[in-house]
């Protein structure tokens, strides 16, 4: 996914689309995700690990493959759909997949820890293996070799051993996603999650605006880009001997304290080298929240609806995906980017509450 989402969008433009297309295409990668997150976590916890992520492998072929076939703007829209939804239900199935498998808490969070380095790691080999082809070979054979991607990664899976089925309790047969929502702390570890997911999403989307503000080059905004992608990736890696010594709820608390303080400060840093330090601390604090996140809604929910809590988590984020680039766009106009940071800043100051009071949580029966 992370390969198709930069090379079709670069082919987009190429063949004279515009911004806004371009716009519409991005949105592809995380619209599916958010009708498709529920019924994958419901079809995770009825069948386990490996059906769900055949599943994935066959769309995410199709939808790479697509598009080396057939490279027109439709087809590229279609390509984003189905690897963006493939790249929801297989993150689904594994993290329901692991969380099970660990044995104890530390254990789970080392697990977790561990599993969100993929992602730090895709995001720098898929875009860097595409845009070697497509100055090398062109883009047809960039999606072609996104296409194969989800095939290896069959191959390695195909070999999992395969947990117990987990026996719903009675009278739980009929029970929906949404009615987790009726649980206090859930709705608390989904509250704080948004509010990762809305700084994530902020730093992204306002900080090259910031730069250009700034004057930067644009090698200097994909610097300071980068070190916030290196930074959060560095974390993960550092996650597994953190998870062993401190709770959860400490991590959280402190990452959403330190998110605060970095998001209210950006606006006066002036130089490159002033936003590349600070983009730098925003990437530690934010890389490392998501296996405590993980751990967290694991030990809160009971273990046969995991595939849907997983669900609605990932649903939310992608929901947020989408919306939180309009809304910041339309605030930048009223109260200018600064004013965006600042309101952030503010918000997720009040919602470190929030993830003080995940202290007193207890695994369900």
């Amino acid at each position: 996914m992370a390969g198709t989402r930069m090379a079709a969008p670069l082919m987009a433009l190429r063949s004279g689309q515009s911004e806004a297309a371009v716009g519409v295409l991005l949105a592809m990668f995380a619209l599916t995700q958010v009708f498709l997150a529920l019924p994958a976590g419901r079809y995770a916890d009825l069948h386990g690990l490996k059906r769900p992520v055949m599943w994935s492998v066959l769309m995410g072929t199709a939808g790479a493959g697509a598009a080396a076939i057939w490279p027109i703007f439709p087809v590229l829209c279609f390509s984003g759909l189905m690897t963006g939804g493939a790249t929801g239900i297989a993150i689904i199935a594994l993290q329901r997949h692991v969380g099970r498998a660990a044995q104890g808490l530390t254990q789970m969070k080392e697990a977790f820890s561990w599993l969100s380095i993929a992602p730090a790691f895709s995001n720098f080999i898929g875009p860097f293996t595409a845009g070697l082809l497509i100055d090398h070979a062109g883009f047809q054979w960039a999606f072609a070799a996104m296409a194969a991607l989800p095939l290896t990664a069959w191959l390695w899976i195909r070999q999992a051993r395969e947990l117990p089925k987990v026996v719903q309790p009675k009278g739980h047969e009929k029970n929906r996603a949404w009615d987790l929502l009726n649980d206090v702390m859930f709705r608390r570890l989904l509250l704080v999650n948004w509010f990762f997911s809305a700084c994530w999403d902020v730093h992204t989307f306002v900080v090259p605006i910031l730069g250009h503000e700034r004057d930067l080059s644009a090698s200097a905004i994909g610097a300071i880009m980068g070190g916030f992608a290196i930074a959060a990736a560095f974390i993960r890696f550092m996650m597994p001997f953190v998870a062993a010594r401190l709770l959860e709820w400490q991590v959280i608390t402190g990452a959403m304290l330190i998110t605060s303080l970095m998001l209210g400060i950006y606006p006066f840093m002036t130089t490159a080298w002033m936003m590349g330090a600070c983009s730098v601390l925003l990437g530690l604090s934010l890389g490392g929240v998501q296996p405590m996140v993980m751990s967290t809604l694991h030990q809160i929910t009971p273990e046969h609806r995991h595939g849907a809590a997983l669900g609605l988590r990932l649903m939310s984020i992608n929901a947020s995906s989408v919306l939180m680039p309009m809304v910041f766009g339309a605030a930048g106009t009223v109260i200018g980017i600064s004013g965006v940071f600042w309101c952030v800043s503010a918000l997720v100051g009040v919602g470190s509450r929030s993830a003080y009071h995940l202290r007193v949580h207890k695994k369900h029966e």
